[in-house]
């Protein structure tokens, strides 16, 4: 591959093969930077440069592209929803439990939205059909959950020491 007329097929190759790895890796901006690299070894390899002044303009000008894009790649990633992939997607959900879910290592059945899932409680409690949990991890084919907190129901009899009168007889105080 000694020949600059190669040299150059082979440049643009790797670019327009590193531009479009870039678009189907869900990693941001981690082809692109050696497509840059490429696309300028090729503009070199056009206009007669030897080929280890091209290997090296592909490798600063790789080297440089990847350091510029990185902070903006932190940036767009952090800013993307993750919402895991496969079940894992399912963590954190709400799910109810449409068969009861022994005490222990046994399993029961929950829905979460309209999927039906083995489900294993968190804490080894039993957990009644009917309960609201939250999927809190993914083994397997089976879901770990655990039982939503409850807001306090109210109260059915006032608190000690609340005087409410029994009849309408008693005047109300002024």
């Amino acid at each position: 591959m000694d020949s600059p007329e190669q040299w150059r097929w082979l440049w643009l190759f790797a670019a327009t093969f590193f531009a479009i790895a870039e678009m189907v890796t869900p990693v941001s901006f981690f082809m692109a930077p050696f497509a840059v690299g490429s696309l300028a070894a090729a503009v070199l390899a056009f206009a007669g440069v030897s080929v280890p002044i091209e290997l090296i303009v592909f490798l600063v000008v790789s080297i440089a592209t990847l350091i510029a894009l990185r902070p903006l790649a932190r940036r767009l990633d952090r800013q993307a929803i993750d919402d895991g992939v496969g079940s894992r997607r399912l963590i954190g959900r709400p799910a109810t439990v449409t068969r009861d879910i022994p005490a222990g290592d046994e399993v029961g059945m929950v829905r979460v939205d309209r999927e039906e899932w083995r489900a294993q409680s968190f804490d080894r409690t039993p957990l009644a059909e009917g309960s609201a949990v939250r999927v809190a991890d993914v083994q397997g084919t089976r879901l770990i959950v655990a039982p939503v907190d409850l807001p306090p129901t109210p109260r059915t009899t006032p608190p000690a020491g609340d005087h409410l009168p029994a009849t309408g007889s008693e005047d109300p105080p002024t």
